[in-house]
């Protein structure tokens, strides 16, 4: 017969490869995502999750930007379009929208909705630029990225009054 781990053994021995994996190679720690036309990182530790667009309720009296609360899991999240909240536009409403949420350890239930996700990047070779007091990245092909700083947007007075 096989011999059977039990669960803490199996988490600690989980754990133990992920360490040894990350202590052996850098990891690539943003996401590259799509607002807009414009290309933005984000840090993996600043997003809980990535789903697709979920059914969202309408919240009247709100502003533009604010396109309602999405039940994820038994959790209400609020999703604020990023295009329109940044007056760039409004977010296509295709099927490759998603929604990142944003991690737990911001003690915020908000979800932005972006126009796409491209994928993990690393920019950490990228050439870097500041435009208007903000770093700008150019990637190998010289494709401008940006970088959302979620702590900064959860501390925007304007982010935080979603009423009209």
């Amino acid at each position: 017969m096989s011999k059977r781990l039990n669960l803490r053994e199996f988490q600690q021995n989980l754990i133990d490869r992920l360490q040894a994996k990350e202590t052996s190679e850098e990891r690539v720690s943003t996401l590259g995502v799509q607002v807009a036309g414009r290309n933005w990182l984000v840090d993996m530790a600043d997003i809980g999750e990535v789903l697709p667009l979920p059914q969202l309720t309408s919240v009247p009296f709100t502003k533009p930007w604010f396109r309602g609360m999405a039940n994820v899991r038994g959790n209400l999240y609020s999703v604020v379009d990023m295009a329109t909240y940044g007056h760039t536009g409004n977010t296509s409403g295709d099927v490759n929208n998603r929604v990142l949420l944003v991690a737990e350890r911001h003690a915020f239930n908000a979800a932005l909705l972006v126009d796409r996700v491209l994928g993990l990047r690393d920019a950490r070779k990228w050439r870097q630029s500041e435009v208007d007091g903000h770093i700008e990245y150019h990637d190998e092909h010289g494709t401008p990225w940006h970088k959302l700083d979620i702590t900064s947007l959860l501390e925007q007075a304007e982010f935080l009054q979603i009423g009209v």
